[in-house]
């Protein structure tokens, strides 16, 4: 189970035994079923997750009701559902929702705290975490506003590689922007382009 989170901390740091065993003492691994929540909106994020198996959504619900899918977080991500809600303590705007049964580690974010101080390389790995974070979301804002749909779909595919057989099309097309039926369409119209 620790394996995959391991392998994902070394590409940014080189804990050493020690460290690594404060680390694993302060994760909790968690088991959720399909559509079980993480966080709702108006609750405050208090856990940082680490996706073992399975897949996260983080949504917004807009004023008409209408959901607006965020990101996803398959296998080897990391997520909160709504970084300004944990690193601030404000009531989250967002929600964060199992797609799949997931199997994750949760760290909270005074464990958090606690092992920033009995082991601080953690701290870089965490500030490269977050600083990731805001590059993609810059980067999925940009793209929302000067892509047009296939090119916002190109981009989905491109950053989530293996999730479209796996998450139903409604998400993808939420994620992209476009209706369903409008996503339907469009890859219709790809397909034809290609034969």
């Amino acid at each position: 189970m620790y394996e995959a989170v391991l392998k994902n901390l070394q590409r940014h740091i080189e804990p050493t035994r020690e460290e690594t065993e404060i680390f694993l003492s302060l994760v909790v691994p968690k088991n959720i079923k399909r559509k079980e929540f993480l966080l709702k909106e108006g609750d405050v994020a208090k856990q940082q997750f680490f996706v073992i198996n399975g897949c996260l959504r983080t949504y917004t619900i807009d004023a008409g009701g209408k959901e607006h899918v965020l990101m996803f977080a398959p296998e080897d991500w990391w997520c909160s559902g709504d970084l300004y809600s944990f690193l601030s303590g404000q009531k989250s705007v967002n929600s964060l929702e199992a797609l799949e049964p997931t199997t994750l580690l949760q760290i909270s974010k005074e464990n958090l705290e606690v092992l920033y101080q009995r082991a601080p390389k953690f701290e870089r790995f965490f500030r490269v975490l977050f600083q990731n974070a805001f590059v993609f979301h810059q980067h999925r804002i940009g793209a929302n506003l000067s892509q047009p749909a296939e090119g916002r779909y190109a981009l989905f595919t491109k950053t989530y590689p293996d999730l479209e057989n796996r998450i139903p099309q409604k998400y993808i097309a939420s994620y992209i922007g476009v209706t369903p039926e409008f996503f339907s369409q469009m890859k219709a119209n790809m397909s034809r382009r290609k034969s």
